[in-house]
């Protein structure tokens, strides 16, 4: 009896603990700007050579604005957009350890381009790095 008891208790305890890191993660998600925004985006190409694009779009992420706009291309993955081509230029990771990193307003994005939220003003840059 006492070891049906203890699973219970355990049971309880992690739907508890589930609930706890669904509100912490709820209240921190990154959070979007309804409506029309203007963003930047930069292009710092594996040659050193740079472009920049604005767009003005009503998309609340990163991915919907540059996927619809055909400056990246890219697959799904484990962790979602893996980009393997910017502006017409390849990244492969396992040719030469190359990739694109992505920043926003000059700081290392911390989330994926499709789950990256925009405001209106927004700078990003994708920079060829290997």
């Amino acid at each position: 009896m006492n070891n049906k008891k203890t699973i219970l208790l355990a049971a309880v305890a992690l739907l508890v603990l589930a609930g706890v890191l669904a509100g912490i993660w709820y209240a921190n998600r990154p959070q979007t700007d309804p409506g029309t925004k203007t963003i930047t985006v930069e292009v710092l190409h594996g040659d050193g050579s740079t472009k920049s694009f604005t767009y003005t779009t009503t998309a609340e992420f990163l991915g919907e604005v540059i996927l619809a706009e055909g400056l990246v291309k890219g697959e799904e993955g484990e962790y979602g957009l893996y980009i393997l081509t910017v502006d017409g230029e390849d990244a492969v990771y396992e040719d030469d350890g190359a990739y694109w990193a992505l920043y926003q307003n000059g700081e290392y994005a911390t989330s994926g381009a499709d789950t990256t939220p925009i405001q209106d003003g927004d700078v990003f840059r994708f920079e060829y790095t290997k």
